[in-house]
């Protein structure tokens, strides 16, 4: 049984957080990693994620991966890999349960037709839409929009994929949720994030690379001869399981190929990780953020493999002809939306439309707001009730 490692000297210390935008008396029972991270389990936001898409639109299939469901299992790899290299897992499981809260509904597809409406008006990005989800939209407490989340967890949704202002990239190049954030609370943007956020960061490609496999096999897109052709990884790990279970059923197999990816996923992640702490011996948290390349990576090796497979998965699940026709149906829902509650204002919900701005680019980050806060049923719902003429008796 693994000895789960002591704490590292480079680990997020709850005792000497940064703190929060707005002063609050700390728990009796919990750190401010705890708090933030039930916080965000408590958030409408978070809620909505199981109604949104991850590859499949929410209502093609109970089984298939949603919002919230992906969002668990980043959480469940954060920890295990944080455990494993002695680091805070609360504060790697906050920035894991956060890192998607901005997401509209029908995936990518919904933010790329959202980014396209907005192009006028500073664009969609699902990462800045997150923080402003975590320090606007979300309103539950008096005292403050937003959840009030500690530094070191705004933080690493922030630096989600890196330092912000790496390779010649400005400040004012920034969404401005980005800007007005670092203003009152400097965010650091040169510097990566702390090793915890680092590590929930490569446990969304994990926890993706691998239950897309899942869920395309479950759904028809391709088959497991198909994947097996053209991803030798994945047919090691189906050879190696059919050596040891040779009567297995299908089912039961595939269940297996995708934990032990799962395992080697993580065993790189972690091996390489340890590696290049033995190389820069951080001795704290700052250190971290100060090195040139990230603290928590997966291996050459593995980053050549992972890229065979998601060739695999553009060409053979991403471009399939049925995923094409969610796109498609989707992009209209999202465009004749916005469309329609840009020049109607007044068909807008009440409670939205008391906070509708005369000035065009509030306006139009209003009603942004209120369709990436969308599920996907609810944007099919709105549509047909804006769209189609609904005789009832």
């Amino acid at each position: 049984m693994p000895v789960q490692p002591r704490p590292a000297p480079f680990a997020a210390d709850p005792a000497k957080s940064r703190g929060r935008r707005w002063s609050e008396p700390e728990s009796q029972t919990r750190s401010p990693f705890e708090r933030d991270r039930d916080r965000i389990i408590h958030s409408t936001a978070f809620r909505r994620l199981k109604g949104k898409t991850q590859v499949f639109v929410a209502h093609e299939g109970d089984h298939f991966r949603t919002r919230l469901t992906h969002s668990l299992e980043v959480a469940q790899i954060a920890r295990s890999v944080s455990r494993r290299l002695g680091l805070n897992e609360d504060l790697a499981e906050a920035c894991a349960l956060a890192h998607d809260l901005g997401h509209p509904p029908f995936g990518h597809t919904g933010e790329h037709a959202l980014d396209d409406c907005m192009k006028p008006w500073g664009g969609f990005d699902h990462n800045a839409q997150t923080l402003r989800v975590l320090t606007r939209l979300e309103r539950r407490y008096p005292g403050f929009d937003g959840l009030n989340l500690t530094w070191e967890t705004l933080e690493g949704t922030v630096k989600h994929n890196g330092p912000m202002l790496a390779k010649g990239v400005t400040l004012e190049s920034l969404a401005p949720v980005w800007q007005n954030l670092n203003a009152e609370f400097d965010m650091g943007l040169t510097t990566f994030a702390s090793a915890e956020a680092q590590v929930a960061a490569v446990a969304d490609d994990i926890a993706y690379n691998n239950h897309d496999i899942d869920d395309a096999l479950s759904g028809g897109i391709f088959t497991d001869a198909e994947m097996c052709d053209s991803v030798p990884l994945v047919r090691e790990v189906y050879d190696e399981a059919a050596r040891d279970y040779p009567n297995l059923d299908l089912g039961r197999m595939r269940g297996e190929v995708i934990r032990r990816l799962i395992g080697i996923w993580v065993n790189d992640l972690v091996v390489e990780s340890q590696r290049r702490i033995a190389i820069y011996n951080p001795q704290s948290v700052d250190e971290v953020r100060a090195l040139p390349q990230a603290l928590v990576g997966f291996s050459d090796e593995m980053i050549a493999k992972a890229a065979t497979l998601r060739e695999f998965l553009y060409a053979k699940m991403y471009r399939h002809w049925r995923m094409n026709r969610s796109r498609s149906q989707a992009r209209r829902i999202v465009r004749e939306l916005f469309d329609v509650f840009l020049a109607e204002p007044d068909t807008l919900p009440p409670d939205w439309l008391h906070l509708h701005s005369k000035d065009s680019t509030k306006a139009a980050r209003l009603i942004c707001d209120y369709i990436a806060g969308m599920t996907d049923d609810f944007a099919i719902d709105e549509h047909r009730r804006l769209f189609n003429l609904d005789r009832t008796l």
